[in-house]
């Protein structure tokens, strides 16, 4: 079938409908890409056995030939003669064994073939694998991901610091802000979490079937086992954990996920408020010719993306918490369900990169709306409420001057004249009332540009 038939009879739309926007997590997440991380951690391993005297020790030409394997990966042919060799024998890391014996057996190496996964357990090589890909989609694509959306948000924000807002609280008229300084906000929150996922170590163990490296030991007594999985496992960018049964403790993949849940988290909450925006018509989207909003409403511009980014967020973060709660469960030293699991990391890490491509998308299509947000200030001059009852509060002799001003204002649209109107019978000294006449909710937005400023300091700084 042709990529396109494929994709049309594909079951999961990660695989159909969203194909080519997660193409470059396919080397890393699929099933390819699990193969080409465990021939890597065999190869790594073998080269392990021969700096530690286990075997011989290798040419520099033996070497090599096993770095090009470790650097360069294997072929798509190689990774089809592995499926091969599972179907074979029933077992997806004895096949990638008997291809590395196929592959060596007939170079200077035919000696040693037999040592690819010697002492090794299956979880020895998978446990690293999954891992690897985990390290490495995060590293390269998802990362990179957050930081795009959060440069864009930052770029809005420095351009919008001044620009003033009605801020709501439980969707009412509260007090001003900046458009500027509220997405400013996101960006801060998702810079913190996403250095938190840049720095993350994953880890790795290598001693064997129950944990306790009783094979290993057993073939060679002389060797510190410490070391030895600590110098492995860093070759690799992972962590030691020296403490497992056959399966090495999920708690830091677990961690990883619920760092990225946060950060969907987070995403979720910027597309319902650029959501809520658009609807009340803050900011406007981009037309482009020849798309319709409506199969029936001509007149529509829909804020789709912000809306498919918003829900692929949850789809993501739903699975995540099916992993949360499965992974850190294997009976006694280990049971298959762990295995089944992982294979579904992909689809995580799918879902969010969807939900970026979308929201960055959805954030490079609005343009705000001043005459709108200007309207819905200038009827809304009961937000400085707030500082006409501090002022009774520190200047005037007004018993609750806070109930005082709530009868006034609570619940009412109050404008420019009804205002200045009140203001004027209040009892505060002359210089008082026109410092509060001198107010608008155009310029009461306290230090909100300055917060922009700190907040772009914050992220730069964050990344050197």
């Amino acid at each position: 079938m042709s990529k396109e038939s494929t994709q049309l009879m594909a079951i999961s739309p990660i695989d159909g409908r969203y194909a080519e926007k997660v193409e470059e997590l396919s080397p890393i997440m699929s099933e390819g890409g699990l193969i080409q991380r465990r021939i890597k951690a065999e190869c790594v391993y073998f080269l392990m056995l021969s700096d530690y005297g286990i075997t011989r020790k290798l040419t520099s030409f033996e070497r090599k030939l096993i770095e090009k394997v470790i650097s360069k990966g294997i072929t798509l042919k190689d990774m089809m003669r592995i499926k091969e060799l599972e179907k074979e024998k029933n077992h997806d890391v004895k096949a990638v064994e008997s291809w590395l014996v196929e592959h060596f057996k007939s170079t200077s190496i035919s000696d040693l073939v037999d040592y690819f996964h010697f002492c090794l357990t299956s979880e020895d090589i998978n446990n690293i694998s999954y891992r690897l890909q985990l390290k490495d989609a995060k590293d390269e694509i998802i990362v990179p991901k957050i930081d795009e959306i959060i440069d864009s948000l930052m770029k809005m924000a420095i351009e919008l610091s001044r620009m003033p807002m009605l801020g709501r609280t439980h969707g009412q008229a509260a007090v001003p802000t900046t458009v500027g300084k509220e997405l400013s906000n996101f960006a801060v929150r998702l810079n913190k979490e996403n250095r938190k996922l840049e720095k993350f170590m994953l880890t790795g163990k290598i001693n064997g079937a129950v944990g306790n490296y009783n094979a290993i030991n057993f073939i060679a007594p002389n060797i510190n086992l410490f070391p030895f999985s600590e110098t492995y496992v860093s070759r690799l960018g992972l962590e030691l954990n020296l403490f497992t049964t056959q399966i090495n403790a999920p708690e830091d993949i677990v961690e990883c996920l619920q760092i990225l849940q946060r950060i969907n988290g987070i995403l979720v909450d910027l597309c319902q408020d650029m959501w809520r925006y658009i609807s009340d018509d803050w900011f406007k989207q981009q037309k482009k010719a020849g798309e319709v909003g409506s199969s029936t409403m001509p007149q529509k511009v829909n804020p789709i993306d912000f809306e498919n980014g918003e829900a692929n967020l949850q789809m993501a973060n739903s699975i995540i918490s099916g992993f949360v709660n499965k992974l850190q469960i294997s009976r006694l030293q280990r049971d298959l369900t762990d295995s089944s699991t992982l294979r579904n990391l992909g689809t995580i890490l799918a879902h969010i990169l969807v939900a970026c491509k979308s929201t960055m998308k959805g954030l490079s299509k609005v343009s705000l709306n001043e005459e709108a947000t200007s309207a819905a200030l200038a009827k809304n001059w009961a937000i400085l409420s707030e500082p006409v009852q501090l002022i009774l509060k520190k200047y005037s002799n007004v018993e609750d001057a806070y109930s005082l001003v709530k009868d006034f204002f609570r619940g009412e649209y109050i404008f420019k004249k009804e205002y200045q109107e009140y203001i004027g019978t209040l009892p505060l000294e002359s210089d008082i009332k026109e410092r509060l006449m001198g107010l608008t909710p155009v310029n009461y937005i306290g230090i909100a540009p300055e917060l922009v400023e700190e907040a772009d300091y914050q992220i730069k700084k964050s990344r050197k």
